[in-house]
């Protein structure tokens, strides 16, 4: 009799459990239906994950199929809905306000930042304060100055000699324009370049591309819904490992520099951190502390290498594969500079085919195909109620593809950038984003972009190893959207 009770109470709690949880999928569906008679249209999300399943399965194609349902649309990360904006209209009206300059908690970034920083921290006190110091400070040590342009310059030569090393061989481009794009900000955060051959900073630029990587792909993305994983082993704990070693190194280097520090003369964005902490200690507002410090000079280290360096390698695939502007933006520049003088950022007008080529580079290759804010209040956009907290997502994939503002959307063509042989800047490029959110280091990748890539074309030609094999040009989708790893021949032009 007891048997037969069990059996009878298992059953009961089955066939509870089962009707609990259709009811359960039908509350969930009916709160699908009534946010999506709120949000704008988009794809139909599945109870519980909503459309992440479809993003994670092909993350561009999706991105890019968001401005199918209009200029704005709505994809569900899990249950909460977030908001695409897929026209330049809506852009610049979105991204110079405060509103919707907020930064949606992601579990990955708060469990290795801690909070502080400046790149992903939300719109508040602290932030303000550490971006307005770091704008502050760049424009101190040469941001815009021509000081910073010799830098680029300087570090071009030792690209060049580096690149041309082992001359007629296939070479993977990756570590030394990574690693002279790094020397940059370096030189004004830590006061200090580092050789290419150097093993431990070879190292550090390693652990930059994994983490970037990884906090990027799908192990980052189920962190971010399910952060509890982070007390278990998985592909996720490299992510911390990376970032305390990253941690490390930025703290080796504030020591190094305290130990030397001259009140009277600050060498580098650390010494002017350092004298700012103390000269706020009794400030009880202050957010000058040595957390705020190795976060914030971590973001312009990763913000500063990676952005501008995986561009670079976008462009050395296209100037490869389109060989006809390669050579058009090899004999204009030889044209006007000849063999031996690098350029300058004064020679962009007398360069327009040159430049073009740049910013065709950037938009092409599209780096950052999204960028994710969040309202730090309630409002209203175009007609629909948006609740404090919602994720804003700007569609730069959407926008840079646009039929309606490039003459050639869909393939790579400086002629997007030109107008009667004059170089002409799209309202729809907003590479560099808007507003308070807008990239701290503009002025610096613009120079960087410019300088480096004219001159690389000036001194070397690309082209395939006779063994390529074809490369998937939709890349890796990560933090940043990076090319797959590929070898080039460089050869030395004829300079006589």
């Amino acid at each position: 009799m007891f048997t037969a009770l069990l059996k009878l109470d298992l059953a009961s709690v089955g066939l509870t459990l089962f009707l609990g949880l259709i009811i359960l999928v039908l509350f969930e569906i009916f709160r699908i239906h009534s946010y999506k008679r709120r949000t704008p249209p988009g794809p139909t999300p599945l109870p519980f994950v909503g459309t992440i399943p479809h993003f994670l399965k092909n993350p561009l194609g999706f991105i890019r199929s968001m401005s199918q349902y209009g200029d704005m649309s709505t994809m569900y990360l899990g249950r909460k809905p977030a908001i695409f904006l897929n026209t330049i209209q809506l852009a610049k009206e979105t991204l110079v306000q405060d509103t919707f300059s907020g930064k949606p908690y992601l579990p990955v970034i708060e469990w290795i930042s801690k909070g502080f920083g400046i790149a992903m921290v939300t719109f508040n006190h602290s932030w303000r304060q550490q971006r307005r110091f770091a704008l502050h400070t760049l424009k101190n040590f040469g941001l815009g100055k021509k000081s910073v342009e010799d830098r680029v310059l300087e570090e071009s030569r030792y690209l060049i000699a580096e690149m041309l090393k082992d001359e007629g061989k296939p070479v993977d481009p990756h570590h030394p324009i990574q690693n002279a794009v790094s020397n940059i900000i370096c030189s004004i955060v830590f006061g200090d370049r580092f050789e290419y051959n150097n093993k431990r900073f070879e190292y550090l630029l390693k652990m930059l591309n994994e983490t970037i990587m990884l906090a990027g792909s799908a192990s980052g993305r189920i962190f971010n819904l399910v952060p509890f994983i982070k007390h278990f082993p998985g592909p996720h704990q490299k992510i911390k490992k990376n970032t305390d070693d990253l941690l490390i190194f930025l703290g080796d280097e504030v020591e190094e520099h305290r130990k030397t520090l001259d009140p009277g003369s600050p060498r580098d964005f650390i010494d002017a951190y350092l004298l700012e902490i103390e000269k706020q200690k009794f400030n009880k507002d202050s957010t000058f502390h040595e957390g705020n410090l190795l976060a914030s000079a971590g973001d312009l280290f990763m913000a500063g290498t990676d952005t501008t360096e995986t561009t670079i390698r976008w462009g050395l695939l296209f100037l490869i594969q389109n060989p006809d502007v390669q050579e058009r933006c090899h004999e204009e520049i030889v044209q006007v500079l000849g063999y031996d003088r690098l350029p300058s950022m004064d020679d962009r007008d007398r360069l327009p085919y040159t430049l073009a080529t740049v910013h065709e580079i950037q938009r092409y290759g599209n780096i950052i195909p999204i960028l994710i804010h969040e309202t730090i209040l309630p409002t209203k956009l175009q007609g629909y109620s948006i609740p404090q907290g919602t994720t804003i997502v700007t569609n730069i994939q959407a926008i840079f593809s646009s039929k309606d503002h490039w003459k050639h959307p869909d393939s790579f063509n400086p002629e997007n950038f030109l107008e009667d042989r004059h170089f002409i800047k799209p309202e729809s490029f907003i590479m560099f984003s808007l507003g308070p959110r807008s990239c701290l280091g503009e002025i610096l990748a613009r120079t960087e972009l410019f300088l480096f890539i004219t001159s690389l074309l000036q001194r070397i030609h690309f082209s395939w190893p006779p063994d390529a094999k074809p490369i998937d040009m939709d890349g890796i989708f990560g933090l940043v959207h990076s090319p797959q790893a590929f070898n080039v021949i460089c050869r030395s032009r004829d300079t006589k």
